[in-house]
């Protein structure tokens, strides 16, 4: 059992016209370091870090745990898409009486505009319907963030509510493959 519940980790790889959604390994160190380290990805995740930190602190195989896949274009990765249990008692349910799974994801600003991420997150999404069939899927994002919110949409999320949190609005989704 995992965090995701009765789900087998980690998974056989998810294939998509152009990715690879996989588990991580010692490879994608770079990769990982290059995402937190960067100001474009932080503008909308709470900052960046110093890229000498995460070089202290990023184990050799990032990222090796239930619900991270490295998003991988061409043997090199590109990005990650995390569904995490969200704790409740947090602002933002779809269900008071059980933690959601929240989908996440990161791509390089390099690759952005190319819709990387909408494939990404769709082909997530996917296994996760096949895994845990009807369970919904939510999804949180400042509402600054523009291309996020388009991709919500995009990906069939349905607005929830919006609140206050890490000192921004934050929009708040529901998806669930049974609608």
């Amino acid at each position: 059992m995992t965090e995701l519940g009765p789900v087998a980790w980690p998974p056989a790889p998810v294939r998509t016209e152009r990715l690879v959604l996989r588990e991580s390994e010692a490879r994608d160190r770079g990769a990982f370091i290059e995402l937190f380290a960067s100001p474009e990805v932080g503008t909308y995740i709470g900052g960046h870090r110093s890229r000498a930190e995460l070089e202290r602190v990023v184990p050799e195989v990032p990222g090796r745990r239930p619900g991270l896949f490295v998003v991988d274009l061409g043997g090199a990765m590109i990005g990650m898409i995390t569904l995490d249990r969200r704790a409740t008692g947090r602002p933002g349910q779809a269900r008071p009486e059980a933690g959601q799974v929240e989908l996440g994801y990161m791509v390089l600003p390099a690759e952005w505009g190319r819709g990387y991420g909408a494939e990404a997150c769709a082909a997530a999404l996917g296994w996760f319907a096949d895994a845990l069939p009807g369970e919904p899927v939510v999804l949180r994002t400042r509402t600054g963030n523009e291309r996020a919110l388009r991709l919500a949409v995009k990906l069939g999320f349905t607005e929830v509510e919006r609140f206050e949190e890490y000192g921004a609005e934050q929009w708040f989704g529901v998806w669930s493959s049974s609608s």
